[in-house]
């Protein structure tokens, strides 16, 4: 098998706990040096793109608050709310709201996580996922020389789709979309509206490896060289559908 259509993926075991102020660079890189490759490299490479979870760079930015019950909870998700696209009374009398979060994401909750997190708390998604991005790329790369892509992921869930999946709400060093339009098929037919979300199946790939309850909260991604770049780009931002483009922006409220 060519090397050009070959994906490797792992997440390594070994991360610490992750707290308010810690360097999540210096934390990562003695563990992502002990990774080892079926071609006996260990280690980064330059192109290798490293999904990191979200929820261990919001731990480091201090983005933990109070939620010491639902109504505070609730009052947290309001707090990270920009517009209600969606709710449904659930039968033990609490309410899940689909919502336009301030990062322009629309997902349960806002993205507010109260799992994994000490009793009475509740995590928010970090307050600008591409600049963590670019932080953490730029601390990696000091500390080993080498330039890899890096992903913040979240878990969001579908329409029409059943389960939920991870996806990039930060970006650094890596072409976030391919652009399709203009090649042609294998019948010679132009593609006119293909654009594929390269970044958000990269995080769905290495969520494969880390799992959710695994405390593997860092993947890496090795044989999508070609989407790695010397600049961060555009982050995942670029991702986000603007409003005049998006079919689906009004949801229902259920009586």
């Amino acid at each position: 098998m060519s090397a050009d259509n070959m994906l490797l993926a792992q997440a390594p075991d070994g991360v610490p706990t992750i707290t308010r102020g810690d360097d999540l660079a210096a934390i990562l890189v003695p563990v992502l040096e002990r990774m080892s490759w079926p071609d006996g490299s260990t280690g980064l490479a330059d192109g290798d793109v490293v999904v990191v979870s979200s929820k261990i760079v919001s731990k480091a930015e201090g983005r933990l608050v109070a939620a010491r019950d639902e109504a505070e909870r609730d009052s947290v998700i309001e707090g990270e709310t920009v517009r209600v696209v969606a709710e449904r009374a659930r039968p033990d009398g609490t309410t899940l709201r689909i919502v336009e979060n301030k990062l322009g994401l629309v997902m349960a909750a806002a993205g507010v996580d109260n799992s994994d997190v000490p009793q009475g708390t509740a995590l928010l998604l970090p307050e600008d996922p591409d600049a963590s991005a670019r932080r953490l790329r730029r601390g990696l790369h000091a500390r080993t020389g080498v330039r890899p892509a890096v992903l913040v992921t979240d878990t969001a869930g579908r329409p029409w789709r059943r389960g939920v999946v991870d996806m990039a709400i930060g970006a650094a060093g890596v072409d976030v979309l391919s652009d399709m339009r203009g090649s042609t098929d294998a019948y010679g037919r132009e593609l006119r509206t293909t654009v594929i979300g390269v970044a958000d199946e990269i995080a769905s790939a290495a969520e494969l490896v880390k799992g959710k309850v695994s405390g593997r909260p860092v993947a890496v991604v090795r044989g999508m060289g070609h989407l790695v770049t010397p600049d961060d780009g555009e982050g995942a931002a670029s991702l986000i559908r603007p409003p005049e483009e998006d079919m689906f922006r009004h949801g229902v409220a259920d009586d």
